[in-house]
């Protein structure tokens, strides 16, 4: 999901954090001028006028890197492990959301008008320094803005972007006055389409669907810098590609969501969705993805999660923070720890995305390996 379901789709916050074509910015420091929770933002609103994802469609590649217009939200979601010559360790978050404001219209009266909104989150691990550092910044794609376009494939806003150089091959830009990432990214794994062949359904009603796709590795080459002093990375990256117009239902309040690449050329992604009651949602999904990208669909019930330690945020609320992850039919057995407890983002909704290694073993062969986890709903 990241939200890949998934991610928080601030829906309500960019409406009211947008409200013009001016671009704002937010950063660890600041007050969040909107606070909200994920029920808030994913909560059942008026879906009238746009599509829904309530069947299958024949995804294309490259246009479907491009924008879902028709769609009330999207998101490109990239997650990446880093590590320089000197064995020093990053993880970044860049993810780039496009809410509607209303249903797309065919008349646009001049450039400065759009019925959209961008919205975009850069955030830094640096375990190393124990620091998490984050941004949150808005704009309207009004002039040229904030956009997306799939030939040659680019997501922007402002000076924050992923740009297609050469084929199969991408840059990542993005700045702040505190850090600055500058990466390239090459994908290693094809296409990787969630759900029933890209139809991922959150609940049992009509259209309370999305579209998702991931690329679950690309090889990833750049410079961190953090306070003026410039690393040298390596390392791996994750897309998590996701475009709809459904919301939460009335009985589900977050979900956690699992991206994890493991050394044996494995990976996996499932997101477990969490009722109000506490019980695990049936709807709850994932795939686990052989080194030949071959794709295995998961349920529920085919996968076990069980807390083995919790963080307690000083914003309020307390995180699972440790995990033991077993998939009985595959021998596969984990324990994901994060790179460092405190990765939450202070945002128009706030939640917790942080990079995690872990060990564990497969058909009795030790495996480790790293990713990331998000958790909603516990604010």
């Amino acid at each position: 999901m990241q939200y890949p379901i998934y991610l928080v789709v601030v829906f309500l916050a960019a409406t009211l954090a947008a409200i013009t074509w001016m671009a704002v910015d937010m950063d660890s420091a600041s007050e969040p001028a909107v606070m909200l929770t994920v029920g808030d933002a994913l909560g059942d609103h008026d879906s009238s006028g746009y599509a829904r994802a309530d069947g299958a469609r024949q995804f294309r590649f490259p246009d479907d890197h491009g924008a879902h217009p028709r769609f009330r939200n999207e998101w490109w979601y990239f997650t990446g492990n880093l590590s320089a010559a000197n064995g020093r360790r990053f993880g970044y978050q860049f993810v780039i959301f496009r809410i509607a404001l209303k249903p797309e219209s065919s008349i646009h009266p001049s450039r400065w008008a759009s019925n959209q909104v961008y919205m975009s989150h850069f955030a830094l691990t640096d375990p190393h320094e124990q620091r998490f550092i984050f941004h949150e910044r808005f704009s309207r794609p009004a002039i040229g803005l904030a956009g997306a376009q799939s030939q040659p494939f680019r997501v922007w806003l402002e000076n924050w972007s992923v740009t297609e150089v050469s084929d199969n091959k991408w840059e990542m830009h993005a700045s702040t006055p505190n850090m600055r990432l500058q990466l390239e990214l090459q994908p290693v794994k094809p296409v990787v389409l969630q759900g029933e062949h890209g139809l991922s359904r959150k609940n049992s009603t009509p259209g309370n669907a999305s579209y998702y796709y991931s690329i679950p590795r690309l090889t990833t080459h750049g410079t961190v810098t953090i306070d003026e002093v410039t690393h040298t990375v390596d390392g791996e990256s994750w897309l998590d590609r996701e475009w709809s117009t459904s919301a939460l239902g009335v009985d589900q309040v977050g979900w956690d969501w699992f991206s994890l690449q493991l050394s044996n050329g494995y990976d996996l992604m499932f997101y477990q969705l969490r009722r109000k009651d506490g019980a695990t949602d049936p709807f709850s999904s994932g795939t686990l993805i052989d080194p030949d990208g071959q794709t295995e669909s998961l349920r529920g019930n085919d996968i076990s999660i069980e807390v083995l330690k919790t963080w307690q945020s000083h914003r309020g609320g307390r995180y699972p923070s440790r995990w033991r992850l077993r998939i009985p039919s595959r021998d596969m057995d984990m324990v994901i720890r994060p790179i460092q407890a405190d990765q939450e983002l202070d945002v128009s909704v706030r939640y917790w995305e942080g990079a995690v290694d872990f060990t564990g073993q497969q058909d009795g062969v030790e495996i480790t390996g790293h990713g990331y986890v998000e958790l909603t709903g516990y604010e």
